[in-house]
């Protein structure tokens, strides 16, 4: 029987790129995306082995990171990194160790794009005294 070619994804050179860092209470997701905003590579804390509550640790975010920080500096070339994170989660201080561990990435700028909430429902009523 034939063995299959596995043929690698030709991933595009760039110098600079932008890290969405998406953190709930269950889950990380990051996304290197090129400066317009098409993404490019993408993974979450799940596949790189971590599975149930393990997924939402500081060291899942920082393996995350560091095999996708890896890719887009070997693969692609990559030399400088925006970082904007969304939702409230521990793996803030993962992403950056993660990076700062590698080395050769300088970061351009950190942004906070978590939502705010404002209107919305009417809230509960205070209790009389």
């Amino acid at each position: 029987m034939a063995e299959k070619v596995v043929k690698k994804k030709k991933l595009p050179k760039i110098s600079k790129g932008v890290l969405h860092v998406h953190t709930s209470e269950n889950n990380t997701i990051l996304t290197l995306t090129d400066e317009k905003g098409n993404k490019l590579i993408g993974n979450g804390t799940g596949n790189v082995g971590f599975k149930g509550a393990k997924e939402n640790t500081p060291y899942a975010a920082e393996t995350l990171t560091k095999s996708l920080m890896k890719i887009a500096r070997d693969d692609m070339g990559l030399k400088e990194v925006g970082i904007i994170f969304k939702g409230i989660g521990m793996a803030r201080d993962g992403v950056f160790k993660g990076i700062n561990d590698l080395g050769l990435i300088d970061i351009l700028y950190i942004k906070e794009a978590t939502p705010q909430q404002f209107g919305g429902c009417k809230g509960i009523r205070p209790k009389r005294m």
